[in-house]
């Protein structure tokens, strides 16, 4: 069943119709924005594999998130924690009504979180909360992100609290972050241990 919901929403993603949030701007990406910089960090699993790269548009860079999160399941469920994170892009004008929102692969389950803005200026590097492998246990992969605004402020995702906070990645040259690509683990099916999002690449634009 869990393999069937992951199919129909990466098709739903795919053609566009999957939406978090009834009051969401238009989804937009462009796959060949240059970028000036790539943000990483060395605290992300590898299952699964790395999906699409998903730039915002030309002049627009990203001042907002929100995430997708399963929460806890109860009686021994199979948690996956982290989903997706998507990211909403604002030209220099900072008019948090017009934004473009983008995303790269999602995982199946859980629901859209709020949307958090930098009070002033854009993303400009993120922190991955990850929980290491747990042997014959529930492994979860990523479990939160936080990011830093350009401006000095800290936003804290509202993700699950498995694991541990990585060290931040570099941050950006340039603007800010402009591009996402995220890692993500299919559905293993009803006898397998499900993780979904694995790891996060930014990236980041003049």
């Amino acid at each position: 069943m869990h393999h069937f919901f992951s199919m129909m929403f990466s098709l739903l993603a795919i053609i566009g119709y999957v939406s978090g949030q009834s009051t969401e701007g238009p989804s937009e990406r462009s796959i060949d924005r240059p970028y000036r910089s790539e943000l990483t960090v060395s605290n992300g699993m590898s299952w699964g594999s790395w999906g699409f790269k998903s730039m915002s548009p030309s002049g627009r860079y990203a001042a907002g998130f929100s995430l997708k999160v399963e929460s806890y399941l109860l009686f021994g469920g199979d948690d996956t924690a982290l989903n997706g994170i998507r990211l909403y892009c604002v030209d220099q004008s900072k008019d948090s009504n017009d934004y473009s929102s983008i995303e790269s692969d999602v995982g199946g389950w859980g629901e859209w979180t709020d949307v958090k803005w930098c009070p002033s200026g854009f993303l400009s590097a993120f922190q991955l909360k990850v929980e290491s492998p747990q042997g014959k246990g529930d492994d979860t992969a990523a479990n939160n992100i936080r990011f830093k605004c350009s401006g000095g402020d800290v936003l804290y995702g509202g993700g699950t609290n498995w694991g541990e906070w990585g060290f931040w990645s570099p941050t950006c040259e340039g603007t800010g972050i402009c591009g996402i690509q995220t890692r993500i683990e299919q559905s293993q099916g009803s006898e397998g241990d499900d993780t979904a999002l694995n790891d996060v690449r930014m990236f980041c634009c003049d």
